[in-house]
């Protein structure tokens, strides 16, 4: 199973970050989408969307979508939220999280920096994907795509979409 791991959209979901998510199975968004449209978009790709919202997101997406998502997936336990930290630097209210449901993934977004790190005191790999939108400071653009596989995660993937840039809303 491919899975496209995409975060910081910050309303809007270019043709760049469609075109990388086709060939997956499921595509699962980081947070702060930025705008409700982002879903529908990624939903188009007739693909499952497991998503968070983020610290951006108002009422309209928070009505819609949750703070956390704990889910399996082929044998694969897997725990998403927006803002939690980094092995071994976490937020209080992560660190609980991640302590009581001992996931073998743990997502977020928020950084803006693209990130993979296990955490072998918890026994748990971080993932962050950076951020795919053109919104914030960071200076490339990135998803990250890997296969899950009895329970294993393979074929992990950094894909870079090209400089962050100002958009002509002419």
């Amino acid at each position: 199973m491919t899975i496209g791991l995409i975060s910081d959209t910050h309303g809007l979901i270019t043709d760049d970050v469609l075109a990388h998510l086709q060939d997956c199975d499921e595509v699962w968004h980081g947070g702060d989408l930025g705008d409700i449209g982002v879903i529908d978009q990624v939903k188009q790709l007739g693909v499952p969307l497991r998503t968070i919202y983020g610290n951006i997101d108002g009422k309209d997406i928070r009505a819609e979508i949750p703070l956390n998502l704990e889910f399996q997936i082929q044998g694969l336990k897997v725990f998403m939220t927006h803002i939690g930290g980094y092995p071994p630097k976490y937020t209080g209210r992560v660190r609980k999280l991640l302590t009581d449901l001992q996931p073998d993934l743990y997502i977020c977004g928020h950084s803006h920096i693209c990130k993979v790190m296990r955490d072998k005191s918890l026994g748990t790999l971080h993932m962050n994907p950076g951020a795919c939108g053109h919104i914030g400071f960071h200076s490339i653009r990135t998803l990250l795509k890997f296969e899950v596989l009895e329970g294993k995660i393979e074929n992990l993937r950094a894909v870079e979409l090209g400089r962050r840039g100002q958009l002509d809303h002419n």
